[in-house]
């Protein structure tokens, strides 16, 4: 029989577990973000993912020139670091590690598999000394979780058994949870890597949606011939309201610029609907965009692979089926 100082001691070790539970909390970091100072899509999808790891409260940091004018629904608290000086990969993953340890026992540290976060989530786990799991698409339980292996081919269930996980979540995979106007902000300083100078970046302008978060996409690949031919794609992109991309094969062949590239090493797309023309469907294609609500076909080529992850398929010549769709849309 237990004593009762055993009793007493088994009674404060199970109420500091249920302490433990109750104040375990998860810290986001950010991708960039919009032009209009909001959390972008991926970081509200980042947001939803991290909600279903049962944390008690989720804190987001942004790090960038500016604090956020509006965040993800569900966030408690928000830190913002300006990098204004230096903001390469290695300062924004040291500056996630330092509030880490200084503002709070994280059971979660969470991110997106999006270049940003891809760049910077390694980073921070090394720091931290914990193993990441990345680009994960579905939690089963607050420590196992589903990603995908060999560009989608498998997936893997897998179990993080290190006290603080350092986690990224595949932005298509999950929800995107609304944004509300930002509360307080509690500045935090930036820890500045002096070993490297961010110098520049040229980003694309352009009226159409953004690739990774439209809901329309319309894509061309090798099929196109020419980057003087995606015009006919940009004309149905502006009907349908939807963003342009295109295949590695077609960015490889120098016709549009590889921020435009769907694919295992381009973007991650899940749109609505998706639109390939003149593409054949490579496996590193086809691992950017399968997850599509709706995927057409466009090829003259009947047995293309595309054809087998397309819901509707059009066995045609794109330079005449594509400007008729185009007239009739």
């Amino acid at each position: 029989m237990l004593s009762t100082l055993g009793l007493k001691s088994l009674a404060a070790r199970s109420n500091a577990s249920r302490a433990q539970i109750r104040l375990a909390s998860t810290l986001v970091l950010s991708d960039p973000l919009t032009a209009d100072g909001a959390a972008p899509p991926a970081t509200q999808s980042a947001v939803t993912a991290a909600a279903q790891l049962g944390g008690d409260a989720i804190e987001l940091l942004v790090v960038g020139d500016t604090p956020p004018s509006q965040v993800p629904v569900g966030v408690a608290k928000v830190y913002h670091a300006s990098t204004a000086s230096n903001a390469v990969s290695e300062t924004i993953a040291a500056t996630l590690q330092s509030v880490v340890e200084n503002k709070g026992s994280y059971d979660y540290v969470v991110g997106t598999s999006s270049k940003f976060g891809s760049t910077v989530i390694p980073r921070a786990a090394a720091l931290l000394g914990v193993s990441p799991v990345t680009d994960i698409i579905q939690v089963i339980e607050s420590d196992t979780y589903v990603r995908p292996m060999y560009a989608g081919n498998a997936l893997a269930k897998v179990q993080a058994k290190d006290a603080q996980k350092v986690l990224s979540f595949r932005p298509t995979s999950f929800d995107k949870a609304p944004l509300e106007d930002a509360g307080a902000i509690e500045s935090v300083d930036a820890t500045v890597f002096d070993k490297a100078q961010w110098h520049s970046e040229n980003v694309s302008k352009s009226d159409r949606p953004d690739l990774g978060s439209a809901n329309v996409v319309i894509s061309g690949g090798r099929g196109m011939k020419s980057g003087d031919n995606f015009p006919i794609l940009e004309a149905l992109a502006d009907k349908l309201g939807g963003a342009v991309g295109a295949s590695r094969a077609a960015v490889d062949a120098g016709f549009v610029p590889n921020d435009l590239q769907v694919g295992q090493t381009g973007k991650v797309v899940a749109p609505d609907l998706y639109i390939a023309v003149g593409i054949s469907g490579a496996i590193q294609h086809l691992s950017g965009m399968k997850d599509s609500k709706t995927i057409v076909a466009i090829n003259k080529d009947p047995e293309a692979p595309i054809f087998q992850v397309a819901d509707y398929g059009l066995v045609a010549d794109l330079f005449e089926a594509v400007p008729e769709m185009t007239e009739k849309v």
